[in-house]
């Protein structure tokens, strides 16, 4: 599997970092930039907009991720993904204000478009 193509947008379903495991939905869209690192961007719960850049290898996307919270601060985290397929990423994370105690988790499917089914 090449970087190229895990570039695309996703859904995503998962839990957050703590002990109730709160869920939550929402899209990620994977870019490259000009050094082929992976651009992404998550809208969580249609509210919270996520940023980061990362790298792949091996099957496994890491990526350094930011967003602002309620008070304007910005936090930051990191996620894991083993990407079982092009379009099927199975991921852990955490976030620095997290509870350190638990990880996040999360699942993303590659939406696939009619033009693309078909072309």
């Amino acid at each position: 599997m090449t970087i190229e193509a895990l570039v695309g947008n996703y859904t995503i379903t998962g839990h957050n970092q703590n002990a109730e495991k709160s869920p939550y939905k929402g899209k990620l869209s994977l870019s490259l930039d000009a050094y082929k690192r992976i651009k992404a961007e998550w809208t969580i719960n249609d509210e919270q907009l996520q940023w980061g850049v990362g790298v792949y290898k091996d099957h496994i996307l890491v990526i350094n991720f930011h967003y602002k919270g309620d008070q304007g601060a910005i936090y930051n985290g990191v996620v894991v993904y083993k990407c079982i397929t092009e379009n099927i990423l199975e991921g852990f994370w955490y976030e620095e204000h997290g509870d350190p105690e638990y990880l996040g988790h999360e699942q993303c499917i590659k939406t696939i478009s009619t033009n693309t089914l078909f072309n």
